[in-house]
């Protein structure tokens, strides 16, 4: 199963869960190694095409880093926190979430939009 991290320290993700919000955005960054790429797209692709059925999504986009990057990053749009905890609670996703490598590390952190 793929690592997970926390990009804050002072707000791990499952306690973002915990915050009633919406419409939110989630940032998922991975550190995939190079032989693994095709492989992790894969399963990505499987767990996007379950999250897209799920109530309360709204979007989602995979990017990838440049300059030969080990880097991928999932822009997923949310109704609600509360939406995506659900959703990602669910015992498929979480099969497939325990699929993932054990060398893949991934940052994911909640975001809110916000007026500048």
């Amino acid at each position: 199963m793929a690592t997970l991290q926390s990009l804050d320290p002072h707000t791990p993700m499952f306690a973002q869960f915990t915050q009633k919000t919406g419409p939110i955005v989630l940032a998922n960054t991975f550190f995939v190694p190079k032989e693994r790429t095709e492989s992790f797209l894969a399963l990505f692709r499987r767990q996007a095409e379950f999250m897209k059925a799920q109530p309360g999504f709204v979007s989602l986009q995979m990017h990838k880093g440049t300059a030969d990057s080990r880097l991928l990053m999932n822009i997923a749009v949310w109704e609600s926190t509360e939406a995506l905890a659900t959703a990602f609670a669910s015992p498929e996703f979480q099969h497939m979430v325990a699929q993932s490598p054990d060398d893949v590390m991934s940052y994911p952190h909640i975001f809110e939009r916000i007026d500048v």
